[in-house]
């Protein structure tokens, strides 16, 4: 059933690039336009090694503003489920941070911070801690009303309640929150890298824009794709592997 499913999705892919191929063709679409297919896989052997350099960049960057910023939601959202009274402050500057556009934040982190890494990894961490902040404070107030009232009854602390009932009632909101800013954390990278970088798929898409090369810009938008597809069945197998 899954081999067959394979290759049915497989084929729909190959129907729509020869569509796709077909039409730039048969209407004679300017490449600077529109490329087909042929020219994004021409671009990539003429730029192999740059669009993986960029990858490898624009990656690492990614995952390290991914688990900075998912480690600030975790442990932010830890603090207010013991002290819920600094709830409304916390929040509120937690979704003034989260409601600030990135097009304003970027340009004033990559003066102060230069054009090396460390913005890019800030902007990626802003955008990701806001969904694990909200998604691990909900799960930790998930928890079974029933399974806590018996925990009360045996006087179990605070401490013990977080431990063997909330902090285990939040992985799937957790897990949820993952799922959605895994792939994300790609475009707070390459946002950042549009705006200012010596390297990176964000970078080399600008230099492709500024030159109208759009086989070279559809070759890195398509390598993103991949990468962000691939950062989501991480997170999926690791669901998987947590629940056998």
């Amino acid at each position: 059933m899954k081999w067959s499913t394979a290759w049915l999705n497989g084929g729909v892919v190959l129907c729509v690039l020869a569509s796709w191929e077909w039409w730039v063709r048969s209407l004679d679409v300017p490449v600077y336009l529109l490329p087909g297919p042929l020219a994004i896989a021409t671009a990539f052997g003429m730029h192999s090694r740059g669009l993986i350099v960029g990858a490898l960049v624009t990656t690492g960057e990614a995952l390290s503003g991914l688990v900075l910023g998912s480690l600030f939601g975790l442990l932010l959202a830890m603090f207010l489920n013991f002290w819920e009274r600094l709830e409304p402050a916390v929040m509120g500057v937690a979704l003034f941070a989260k409601s600030t556009p990135l097009i304003a934040i970027a340009p004033i982190l990559t003066i102060w911070l230069g054009f090396g890494p460390a913005p890019k990894i800030v902007i990626t961490a802003l955008i990701t801690f806001f969904p694990v902040l909200v998604n691990s404070l909900t799960g930790l107030r998930a928890a079974d009303p029933a399974v806590h009232a018996v925990m009360q009854s045996w006087h179990a602390s605070r401490w013990e309640v977080f431990v063997h009932l909330r902090w285990r009632a939040q992985y799937p909101y957790l897990l949820a929150a993952l799922k959605s800013v895994a792939p994300l954390s790609l475009v707070g990278a390459v946002v950042a890298e549009w705006l200012g970088a010596s390297s990176g798929l964000g970078q080399l898409m600008w230099l492709a824009y500024n030159n109208l090369n759009l086989p070279l810009l559809f070759a890195a938008a398509v390598v993103l794709s991949l990468i962000g597809s691939l950062l989501y069945q991480v997170v999926v197998v690791f669901e998987r592997r947590l629940y056998i």
